[in-house]
């Protein structure tokens, strides 16, 4: 049973990075907006992150400041696409580029430094609660972040006027200007939401899951989070489904290799990025189940004046 229990544990850890990008993505797309850029925010968090644990000792504090790199972050890739108009896919996959190699300059000074690690809350009774114990009561503070996170934004979108404005923007914004929506706001406030949430995913990376700086730690999972909201139909349940689901497949990979399956370690490897693939192909192939959720006005710019 204690095997059991910490290969959830393990699963848990490698889905809240991905749920948590996946469901920031999914409110800046949801507004209209294409941010390809997940990836070098959420490199920018974990950094940042590490970098702040390591100078002040607090870990907690580490991950506010990866929410307001990738927040920062988003803010130039909002100012450059919303503000300047610029293409959205150049600009995110610029922001993308920029990133990884600005993170591994700020970090080269704490490649190989032992990390600080964010510890598991300790619930006095609860946490010592046979079996579901420590799969409750004792996951780091930021995995239960995640968790509300995809209710509060379901509850958001759905339950509330605000969401709504945000939905009928993201489906046709020049109808939503006509009523009198600043559209621009709304796509700002969204892009940075989802900056801050791909920060936090990249401090969950460098503070919990692997508590070290490594150039490159993201290893892709920004893409997977892409290809989630995709998978979710942008609907905020299903991405909870498909992150664990991810995040199975990722640690399925390293009992594969204890137990001694053979088969060969580099493609157990490519297995998360394999299945990413697999559900872009499967989905592809249902136009109706693609077009159902996504917001019509998804990747288009908007000029109040034109």
């Amino acid at each position: 049973m204690d095997v059991w229990i910490s290969i959830i544990l393990s699963i848990c850890a490698a889905s809240t990075p991905l749920l948590l990008a996946a469901t920031g993505e999914l409110v800046v797309e949801r507004s209209g907006v294409l941010n390809l850029g997940v990836e070098g925010m959420m490199i920018m968090g974990a950094v940042a992150g590490f970098a702040t644990a390591q100078v002040t000792g607090n870990p907690y504090l580490g991950a506010l400041v990866a929410m307001g790199a990738g927040a920062l972050f988003s803010l130039l890739f909002a100012f450059l696409t919303l503000t300047l108009v610029a293409n959205q896919v150049a600009t995110g996959l610029a922001l993308t580029i920029l990133g990884i190699g600005l993170s591994g300059m700020i970090g080269e000074g704490f490649v190989g430094r032992p990390g600080i690690r964010m510890e598991a809350l300790d619930i006095p009774i609860l946490t010592d609660l046979p079996i579901i114990g420590k799969l409750i009561f004792g996951q780091d503070l930021i995995f239960y972040i995640s968790i509300a996170l995809v209710f509060g934004v379901y509850w958001f979108l759905f339950k509330t006027r605000a969401g709504l404005t945000l939905r009928s923007v993201g489906d046709n914004h020049t109808s939503a200007h006509a009523l009198g929506i600043n559209v621009i706001k709304v796509r700002y406030l969204a892009v940075l939401f989802g900056g801050a949430c791909a920060g936090l995913a990249g401090a969950h990376l460098s503070l919990v899951y692997v508590p070290q700086w490594v150039e490159g730690m993201t290893a892709g999972r920004g893409w997977i989070a892409l290809a989630l909201v995709v998978f979710a139909s942008w609907r905020p349940g299903r991405v909870l489904v498909g992150a664990y689901l991810f995040g199975t497949v990722t640690i399925g990979q390293f009992h594969a290799q204890a137990i001694g399956i053979a088969i060969p370690a580099q493609f157990l490897t490519s297995l998360p990025y394999i299945a990413t693939i697999v559900v872009l192909v499967l989905i592809a192939r249902n136009r109706r189940m693609t077009m159902l959720n996504t917001p019509a006005s998804l990747g288009q710019s908007f000029v109040p004046d034109r």
